[in-house]
């Protein structure tokens, strides 16, 4: 019974420590609420064992405890070394903790007989189960796997990185629940829930603790004693030969104190106790990487599986997300191969004589620059290998040595890009610490090295080239920018140059008053468009009259004749994108055509509606047209910007429409603009209007 106090002593202190831990470091979990649960249920069990207060009925306390305690543990489960979405738990999370709360409810609205039946109860500590008690049991048991596979699947699918952090708590975790699974399946085995196992499971819950503080504790270690290995070897044979004395004294005094049971409950105890062991060994590190220079020393030629780690590598560096992640993957993949406990990387700056740390996994914050030179990196750079703090390094002074030691390094790798010291990778202290690297280890780690180097400068190359396509991107948007205020001002320029010898006419006079609030309109609007930059534009589309608005568009053009003709057509579309093309075609022959050729413009139908512009300029090559002509940027004119046609074939394609040209060098050329007939009904209604 005394185990059962020192269970829920260390339980109550277990979940202190980590409400403290957590409010220090200001993250919230909901571990401390199970070990507290079980806590007060051991309590209650102890109360009810040894008939205290027997006035206060333990058994029915106990039950509301145990109803608690599948929420609890499920809460657990779904939210331990999870990532929580913002919205927080899923759905089926959600209504799986929810339906757990219900069993508070059954012990609150059923008697007491309903559950079980006792009447030797506590000196026969039996309580046989009822139908209620017996499902209410089923329910626990279920629920209890239930969160018991949850945590499987946070092992199972924990990086490496993680795994280290969370595995002694998920052990400890798991071991409580699998000695609640044993006994309420013993239960429903039976059923009658026997208190007689009240102490296996207060060892489980006592080494689980145990396991939960040490997780939560700084462990610093003491100084150690060299020991010869004859007094080794004598001290180990002692312990073991006084560890089997001592056991068979303890069965013994067991089988005279605590009866015939005894055998049965030390029997389970010890297959627990295994069990943990045994998943600790698997999760440990140091014992896996032993194991694995054990095999390679005495059953294999090489020490590393190079295709293995190859294909390992490759994989890692073409799936990371950012500049960051490829960095974390190759500490990582560092590690995990040559079996230390941590890395960093430091690289180099340019212009300041000094290294500094970029990222570092699993290594206290290194805050120390590394001069260009240190005796460290001056042996990288003559050598181009792998530095190792056990070999004899007599150029190294006594605060390299200090740096090395104060952090655990082990090794230096250094990272070349071509003849220069671009960086290097430090590996914290082996995981086994008498494990022995010869220059194989060092090969793989320069070879990896060599292919982590290139993969950095393919990302910083990648980083760069996005740069310089976003800065293109924003000086493709001036030059449309400007393209538009170029015909805005070239229709002023005419405004203008026609204002010095009409300014008195009345006509002119109101012709340019309209010319410039168009103009005006059309800075508003661009400058409204620059302000929903990154906003999709949609077309306004409504019926047009087509040969209208041709008419108005070359009348924009003063001081330059275009004669328009052609029947009314009504199309469907947007008047000021389609005022747009007709101006850029317009500007366009006019640039391209001596001061007396004539312009002439036709609006016809020919199946669908059509705009041609014809000019007799000086028209252009059929390479030009086939390999220049819609192409951004790409202008036959030693002013263009080589903007007007490519966006105007944007705009009609936008309408569901084409753009054809026919040229001939020295003669002209002729564009055509088709475009989709508006309904019947618009159309009706457009012309009527007109």
């Amino acid at each position: 019974m005394a185990l059962m106090l020192i269970s829920v002593l260390l339980l109550l202190v277990s979940a202190l420590r980590i409400v403290m831990l957590e409010r220090r470091s200001g993250a919230f979990s909901y571990v401390a609420a199970p070990f507290l649960a079980v806590a007060v249920l051991e309590l209650l069990d102890f109360f009810a064992l040894n008939d205290l207060w027997p006035e206060t009925d333990w058994k029915r306390c106990a039950l509301f405890i145990e109803a608690l305690l599948p929420s609890l543990w499920l809460l657990l489960s779904v939210t331990y070394a999870r990532e929580i979405p913002e919205r927080g738990l899923s759905w089926k999370n959600r209504v799986l903790v929810g339906a757990s709360l219900l069993l508070v409810l059954v012990p609150a609205f059923v008697p007491e007989s309903s559950f079980y039946y006792a009447p030797d109860f506590p000196a026969e500590p039996v309580l046989f189960l009822a139908n209620v008690g017996y499902y209410f049991y089923v329910a626990i048991l279920v629920l209890l796997v239930v969160a018991l596979i949850n945590f499987e699947a946070t092992l199972a699918n924990a990086s490496s990185e993680a795994l280290w952090r969370v595995k002694l708590d998920i052990v400890a975790l798991g071991s409580m629940l699998a000695v609640l699974a044993f006994y309420y399946s013993n239960a429903l085995l039976y059923r009658s829930l026997n208190l007689e196992l009240a102490p296996l499971r207060s060892l489980l819950f006592t080494i689980a603790s145990v396991m939960m503080l040490y997780t939560r504790s700084h462990w610093r270690g003491s100084a150690r004693v060299k020991i010869s290995q004859a007094v080794v070897l004598k001290s180990v044979v002692m312990a073991i030969v006084s560890a089997y004395l001592i056991m068979l004294g303890l069965l013994g005094e067991g089988m005279k104190y605590f009866g015939p049971l005894f055998p049965r409950l030390l029997t389970l105890s010890l297959g627990f106790i295994a069990g943990i062991l045994l998943l600790l060994l698997l999760l440990s590190d140091r014992a896996k990487r032993e194991l694995k220079v054990l095999l390679h020393k005495h059953f294999y030629q090489s020490k590393y599986d190079y295709r293995a780690q190859w294909l390992g590598l490759t994989e890692r560096l073409s799936t990371f997300e950012d500049g960051d992640d490829l960095v974390k993957r190759v500490l990582l993949a560092y590690c995990e191969i040559f079996g230390v406990r941590g890395a960093a990387l430091y690289q180099h700056q340019q212009g300041c004589g000094w290294y500094c740390v970029a990222s570092t996994l699993e290594l206290e914050p290194l805050r120390e620059t590394i001069s260009d030179d240190n005796p460290i990196l001056t042996s990288l750079r003559e050598r181009q290998w792998v530095f190792s703090s056990s070999d004899p390094n007599r150029e190294l002074t006594r605060s390299e040595w200090d740096f090395l030691a104060r952090y655990g390094i082990s090794f230096v790798v250094p990272l070349f890009e071509g003849e220069i010291l671009s960086g290097f990778i430090v590996l914290g202290a082996q995981v086994v610490p008498d494990e022995q690297y010869r220059y194989e280890d060092f090969d793989l780690m320069k070879t990896i090295a060599r292919q982590v180097s290139v993969a950095m400068q393919h990302q910083r190359l990648t980083e760069q080239l996005t740069q310089a396509k976003a800065m293109e991107a924003v000086g493709s948007l001036a030059t449309f920018v400007v393209h538009d205020l170029k015909n805005l001002a070239a229709t002023i320029s005419l405004v203008l140059e026609n204002a010095r010898e009409h300014i008195d006419n009345p006509e002119f006079q109101r012709d340019m008053l309209g010319s410039l609030g168009n103009t005006t309109k059309k800075m508003h609007h661009l400058i409204g468009r620059l302000r929903n930059l990154g906003e999709s534009e949609l077309l306004q589309r409504r019926p047009v009259d087509l040969l209208a608005l041709t008419r108005s568009c070359a009348g924009m053009m003063q001081g330059r004749t275009i004669s328009v003709q052609g029947s009314q057509q009504v199309v469907l579309g947007d008047r000021e994108e389609l005022q747009k093309v007709l101006l850029n075609l317009f500007l366009n022959a006019v640039e391209a055509s001596p001061p007396e050729a004539p312009i002439a413009v036709e609006v016809g139908c020919n199946g669908t509606p059509f705009v041609k512009v014809t000019d007799q300029g000086c028209g252009m090559s059929p390479r030009f047209i086939r390999n220049d002509l819609f192409v951004p940027f790409r202008s036959s004119k030693r002013t263009g910007l080589g903007i007007g046609l490519y966006q105007s074939r944007q705009i009609v394609t936008a309408h569901g429409g084409t753009i054809d040209v026919s040229s001939v060098e020295g003669e002209g050329t002729v564009f055509t603009v088709h475009l989709p007939v508006a309904e019947e009904d618009a159309a009706g209604g457009v012309i009527e209007a007109a």
